[in-house]
């Protein structure tokens, strides 16, 4: 229907004098809005999603009890329900939760009715199927670290430890030989940048800064930089890691972007959840086997998330471990805390240390 703006247009357009049809103008005004507007009624004023027990959220897996509110009692064909483009089994009334990620998601029911299909929708949160395991660790080696280093991020190349670190005027990128702590070469940033985690793909280094909404790109060779890269969605730099082939980015939320390491675009994302709750405050990032060990920010733990669903399906609890470093004056518990996590593909072990620790930990983790 044209959308008329005042009176006159009104006039004008319907061209039909009311000594003829003798209708009173303001009668057939209503009578044509009623009549253009009736095929076009919002899908909500039609059906309703409804849970078993108006839930809100829902685990992986789960199967939950559904209907369809029909409240102009409407003659319904078909119903197709769906997420992030997954269609839902549906069986017995219960829809069955089984999609590939975790996270806010919008459940969609697209209902064909008398001819029409219209789509319906309801916010709803799907948590993983189970509560994390806990594991603890072993420590096998103490190896000498720079409680300068006010560590961001850790990653291994080859038997080198590369490490990156924050803090605006001590943030540099490095590689050193973790036995001895002999640095081989370092590139300090400027001072108004705040350095944060790093990972090496493809015979580059990538490094992010904290709010700048700015990454570096080194060769791995000789650590010369070659490019910057913009933030996209992601609020800001925490953690990086990499599969091999894409990139794997933390900003302080909930979220882990996934990013095209040639072009640097965060082309998807999941999202981090135990059976209870969203999962925030996810920092420095190591992936190993399809799995994201990641720092909690400010605690002694690291998580283990399955890099696909972004379920936690374990938490390392690393408590005691800053008791055998040594704290100088200015340390602060909620800030000197456990950062940097590093695999060792050959030995099978991780390497851990915190943000200005003097000490760097090879341990092996096991299942409490």
């Amino acid at each position: 229907m044209l959308f008329i703006e005042n009176y006159s247009q009104i006039v004008y357009s319907i061209k039909l004098p009311m000594k003829i049809i003798g209708i009173p103008l303001t009668l057939l005004i209503v009578l044509l809005f009623f009549a253009c507007g009736s095929g076009n009624q919002k899908p909500s004023s039609l059906f309703t999603i409804e849970l078993e027990g108006n839930a809100k959220e829902v685990r992986q897996n789960d199967a939950l009890g559904v209907s369809l509110k029909n409240i102009k009692n409407k003659e319904i064909e078909s119903v197709i329900y769906s997420i992030d483009g997954n269609e839902l089994p549906l069986v017995n009334d219960q829809l069955e939760f089984s999609i590939p990620k975790l996270g806010n998601k919008i459940l969609k029911a697209s209902v064909t009715y008398e001819g029409n299909t219209v789509e319906v929708t309801k916010n709803l949160k799907v948590l993983a199927s189970k509560a994390p395991d806990i594991y603890t660790y072993t420590i096998l080696n103490e190896f000498p670290h720079d409680p300068n280093a006010y560590t961001q991020g850790l990653e291994f190349y080859k038997d080198t430890l590369y490490e990156g670190t924050g803090k605006n005027g001590r943030s540099f990128l490095r590689k050193f030989d973790y036995k001895t702590g002999k640095v081989y070469q370092q590139i300090d940033l400027d001072e108004t940048y705040f350095g944060e985690g790093i990972t090496i793909l493809g015979n580059k280094i990538y490094q992010l800064t904290w709010r700048s909404g700015m990454g570096f790109i080194y060769d791995l060779k000789d650590m010369k930089k070659l490019d910057n890269f913009q933030y996209g969605k992601s609020r800001e730099g925490w953690g990086l890691a990499n599969d091999g082939e894409k990139l794997y980015k933390s900003d302080g939320t909930d979220k882990i972007w996934i990013l095209n390491p040639e072009t640097l675009v965060e082309e998807d994302h999941i999202e981090i959840a135990t059976n209870k709750s969203l999962f925030a405050d996810t920092n420095e990032l190591e992936y190993v086997n399809g799995k994201i060990y990641a720092n909690v920010y400010q605690k002694p733990g690291v998580m283990i998330i399955d890099a696909k669903s972004g379920a936690i399906e374990g938490v390392i609890n690393f408590g005691g471990l800053s008791d055998k470093v040594t704290k100088t004056e200015n340390w602060v518990d909620t800030e000197n805390v456990l950062n940097g996590i590093a695999y060792h593909p050959e030995r099978k072990t991780f390497f851990v240390t915190g943000k200005d620790w003097d000490k760097l930990f090879e341990v092996q983790i096991q299942k409490k």
